[in-house]
């Protein structure tokens, strides 16, 4: 006979014994292009360093005496820090979505927009991608959507002006393309 209420101490056990990561784990939107490089990121992290980080203890396992051998300590911390980095990809990847640039709208500024600025002061003219913060690459020209920078374009049409607060105070921009 099974008391009423029995499973509610494992429920909470199972609670708190969860690893925070699992329990908060959020979607993130990814470029083809970002998505294949988490991927081939994971592949060779498990092909080639797990097998590497194994060698490395056990030929340090072969050296003596395990209490007093910082060789192998330090191989078991490599190890360590390369699972938690297995498993966060492992995470990354499970919880990706992929964005279909066919179907974004390209009559305003979005996520993989490409956009061609000018600054209004100078009339210097600069072309950015906008992409998911895990692929922001300024010498790309590739700018995190969570950047305050690419937060003032988001939404404004091909003709805009834009205002932008920096440190030296506020920029004025005009859109003069939006591109896929």
């Amino acid at each position: 006979m099974i008391r009423k209420g029995f499973y509610k101490p494992f429920l909470i056990f199972r609670l708190f014994f969860t690893p925070f990561s699992i329990i908060m784990s959020e979607i993130k939107y990814y470029s083809e292009e970002g998505l294949q490089n988490l991927k081939d990121e994971l592949h060779h992290l498990i092909a080639v360093e797990r097998p590497a980080a194994s060698a490395a203890i056990a030929e340090a396992r072969d050296k003596g005496d395990l209490s007093e051998n910082a060789e192998y300590d330090a191989a078991k911390e490599a190890q360590g820090l390369l699972e938690a980095r297995i498993s966060k990809l492992q995470d990354l990847v499970a919880n990706a979505r992929l964005l279909d640039e066919s179907k974004i709208d390209t009559s305003k500024v979005l996520l993989l927009s490409k956009i061609t600025i000018r600054n209004i002061k100078n009339n210097a003219t600069q072309v950015y991608t906008i992409v998911p913060e895990s692929e922001a690459n300024l010498k790309q020209a590739k700018i995190s959507i969570t950047s305050p920078f690419a937060q003032a374009f988001l939404g404004k049409h091909a003709g805009d002006k834009v205002d932008v607060v920096v440190p030296a105070g506020t920029m004025q921009f005009e859109i003069l393309t939006i591109e896929r």
